[in-house]
């Protein structure tokens, strides 16, 4: 018992000493500001961003998207993996007790050297409560049980980064199919005044009053516009099917709420490149991964050093089972063991060698993804810009279209240009026309896209909403 007692003096006293470098975040060189940044305030980043568009239906949306999606119950149930991983590992740092029991009965040869016991054949039964620990005296467990933290969390901001991008992918989803609705209703409306135009025109060709050549002119554009919804009809379907899975519910229509012009656009926040290291779940996770593997190297390091372990168990053995727990009947032993590398071959030096090649691909895989998120950032801010341009643009060319094509009319119903006029001028306003919507769309996908880039405390809101989200409607 003195012995084992100096043991665990000389353990504790030790129990600081971890081989191995402790982990230090890497400096990263990163600029002081976005170019395309309007210089708004940042806190609005932390907010539930999809409620500004002010669509109870999105809303809706993207609640149950967050209850039902799998991707997010995968990564959920990885969490909980990791989880059970860490608790394992970190088991080892505590004596494990166990207990075992047995009865046997035998019998010995007579012409042994050594006299068979009397009765032969006999019983014997036998009690024992065991324990076992593993002295850390190197920090290798702990090491271990360092980078399963590290591992668990990563596997964590793994999740968030599955929340987030759902999230951005279902409000995308979304602002795209209103966008295409409002196409549908655009070439609808436009084949209906073509559809129109011909029967004026094969009526007016009855009676001679323009050739052949000017009906067969108003149907081709006619068709042109009747050819353009089954491609709209056919996208919707694809994006409403899209966006089912998203919901992790079958294929089925999805209900509208806001038109798109009637979407509140949401204000556009800023942040610093700095903020972008405490603010995204890649980033966080590629750091946690860097710390995992800086972890590994104290623990392939401890392996050049001795593993001391104490075992030990007591009970109780008797050839008769009344006697068992009987004063006579006790047995105990205590076993202390020391274990250390002399010739490995280069094994523990390989171990070595790999977690610290690990750490630092882990460390340029860190690296890179700060430089894609300062590249994300960026980019949705310099497409928000550009494409608010864009889109005033489109909507002054649409509003000159639709001048010209009235005037075009007036002019060819007085008899002042031929219908190839009307026609140019119609050709151009259709496209115009949907292209307008497009770009309307793309601009309010660029917001969502600056939000996903930024991440930030709203992704904390959302993941509520994955553990009492709504069921299905």
């Amino acid at each position: 018992m003195r012995i084992l007692l100096i043991v665990v003096a000389v353990a504790a006293s030790v129990a600081g000493c971890m081989v191995g470098p402790d982990y230090k975040r890497p400096d990263v060189e990163m600029p002081q500001a976005f170019r395309y940044d309007n210089g708004q305030a940042s806190d609005i980043a932390d907010s539930a961003w999809w409620r500004q568009f002010n669509d109870p239906v999105l809303d809706q949306l993207i609640a149950e998207a967050l209850a039902n999606n799998k991707s997010v119950q995968i990564a959920t149930a990885n969490v909980e993996r990791a989880s059970g991983i860490l608790t394992t590992t970190r088991s080892a740092l505590f004596p494990q007790i166990n207990y075992s029991g047995n009865w046997a009965r035998q019998r010995l040869s007579d012409n042994n050297v050594t006299r068979a016991p009397a009765p032969n054949p006999y019983n014997n039964f036998q009690v024992l409560g065991g324990a076992s620990w593993e002295i850390d005296l190197w920090g290798r467990i702990r090491r271990l049980t360092e980078a399963a933290q590290a591992s668990l969390l990563a596997t964590v901001e793994a999740r968030r980064g599955v929340i987030l991008s759902l999230t951005a992918e279902v409000a995308t989803s979304y602002i795209q199919l209103r966008a295409l609705d409002d196409q549908l209703v655009i070439a609808r409306n436009t084949m209906k005044t073509y559809g129109e135009s011909v029967k004026l025109f094969e009526l007016q060709n009855k009676y001679g009053q323009v050739s052949g050549m000017t009906v067969e002119q108003a149907r081709s554009q006619y068709e042109t516009a009747a050819a353009q919804i089954p491609q709209i009809e056919t996208q919707i379907a694809q994006t409403e099917n899209a966006l089912s899975i998203l919901l992790g519910r079958n294929p089925t229509p999805i209900p509208r709420g806001r038109r798109l012009n009637e979407l509140t656009v949401p204000v556009v926040p800023s942040s610093l490149p700095s903020t972008l290291l405490e603010r995204r779940p890649d980033i966080l996770q590629a750091e946690q991964n860097l710390v995992a593997a800086n972890a590994q190297i104290g623990a392939a390091r401890a392996l050049y050093f001795p593993s001391i372990s104490l075992t030990g168990a007591a009970g109780g053995s008797s050839e008769d089972l009344s006697n068992l727990f009987l004063g006579p009947s006790r047995t105990w032993n205590f076993i202390g063991s020391v274990t250390g590398p002399i010739f490995t071959a280069g094994n523990i030096r390989g171990q070595v060698r790999q977690a610290e090649a690990s750490r630092q691909a882990a460390l340029r895989a860190y690296e890179q993804t700060i430089q894609a998120a300062f590249a994300d950032m960026e980019n949705s801010l310099v497409s928000r810009q550009k494409l608010g341009e864009q889109l005033v643009a489109e909507e002054r060319r649409v509003a000159s279209y639709k001048e010209y094509a009235r005037f075009a009319d007036l002019q060819y119903n007085g008899g002042y240009t031929p219908y190839l006029t009307v026609l140019n001028a119609q050709q151009q306003l259709f496209p115009a026309e949907l292209n307008a919507v497009q770009t309307k769309a793309a601009s309010l996908v660029s917001i969502v896209n600056i939000y996903k880039a930024m991440g930030g405390g709203w992704v904390t809101e959302a993941d509520n909403l994955t553990k009492a989200g709504p069921a299905a409607k």
